[in-house]
């Protein structure tokens, strides 16, 4: 790296990688196939982390109810924390009071970063300071959502999951989504590429629940249903929650209903519906499973999607289904929200 403008900085730098917070944000599959009542349904699935306090947090501030931020994957807000540091004048600092210029050196010392330990703490210390809504309008400002998604690519995989849960942060600002649309293609890809059930794989979902919240950028993922669905039979039940997120926001929007039905699945998702499956994700498949009923297509339109082979509409929604009597079997589980979930799919 170049001496330029940096070097007068380098003495702060460990003052600025020492505003590090508490908790912060937790951490491919091959493509396995080819390829009014729903805001309500969208809600009924429910959070499986602690609930997110506030969305206009003053600086310093701890979110409140009610918010973009608490209606979000459930991902943890980090816990500001203060942290002392030997120089730079930033003393005592949390995340939440950082100053516009602390903010941008941290900036400019990530792109003018060699080492990758210091790419993922200054990374951590901007995704926690970005779980306030100043700082996630300055870190925008500063074009700080373009410097941090250049780390998609890093080739350390601890960096990419680390801008990963940083854009997350940020993608609880509606403004950020605008700017982060455009990187979707290569949080899919990462998705894709990553191991099964990697930390990777996690946090990329974690983004694409918060970025699909509202209506507005559904429909970059219309490609991606297929592999969602392929991730429910390969990995995890912390992998499944969070791909469940996705869809059931994704199947609350009847304008994506066309494109998920058609999307190809594997046969065997209808074996999840199943009592030995785990409550967070069963609940949540359900209410996929709810959208998706209360669906109506015409006759005609459902007689074209019985001719695609493998499609959703067949493995979960024709009459040759076998989710019928697996929900049947369903209806003595001793979860009483399951129990709801389950009524509500077969009437």
């Amino acid at each position: 790296m170049g001496d330029g403008s940096i070097t007068p900085r380098l003495g702060n730098m460990k003052a600025l990688l020492g505003i590090v917070a508490g908790a912060g944000a937790s951490y491919g599959i091959y493509k396995l196939m080819s390829a009014g009542s729903f805001k309500r349904n969208k809600k009924s699935a429910p959070s499986d982390s602690p609930a997110v306090r506030s969305s206009s947090p003053a600086r310093g501030g701890t979110p409140q109810p009610g918010s973009l931020l608490a209606k979000v994957s459930g991902l943890d807000v980090v816990c500001p924390r203060p942290a002392d540091v030997a120089s730079g004048g930033i003393i005592h600092q949390s995340p939440g009071n950082l100053e516009p210029q602390h903010l941008k050196m941290l900036l400019s010392c990530l792109e003018n970063s060699s080492d990758p330990s210091d790419r993922c703490r200054i990374l951590l210390t901007l995704g926690n300071a970005a779980a306030f809504t100043v700082n996630q309008n300055l870190i925008r400002e500063f074009e700080g959502i373009r410097i941090i998604a250049g780390f998609l690519s890093d080739p350390e995989a601890e960096v990419r999951v680390q801008t990963l849960n940083a854009l997350n942060n940020l993608c609880m600002n509606i403004p950020n989504q605008d700017q982060l649309k455009v990187y979707v293609p290569q949080v899919l890809e990462l998705i894709e590429m990553s191991p099964v059930n990697s930390d990777l794989q996690l946090s990329a979902l974690r983004l694409l629940t918060n970025l699909s919240v509202t209506d507005k950028h559904q429909h970059l993922l219309k490609e991606s249903i297929t592999l969602l669905l392929s991730l429910l039979v390969v990995s995890t039940e912390t992998l499944q929650v969070q791909a469940l997120k996705v869809l059931v926001n994704l199947s609350s929007n009847p304008d994506m209903m066309d494109d998920i039905v058609q999307a190809q699945a594997p046969a065997s998702v209808v074996l999840l519906f199943d009592a030995r499956t785990a409550p967070a994700v069963l609940v949540r498949l359900l209410t996929f499973a709810g959208n998706l009923k209360a669906w109506r297509p015409s006759a005609q339109v459902a007689d074209e999607l019985r001719r695609k082979q493998d499609c959703l509409f067949r493995v979960m929604l024709d009459e040759s289904s076998q989710l019928h009597s697996k929900l049947v079997q369903l209806l003595s589980h001793p979860d009483g929200e399951i129990q709801a979930q389950v009524i509500r799919v077969l009437t």
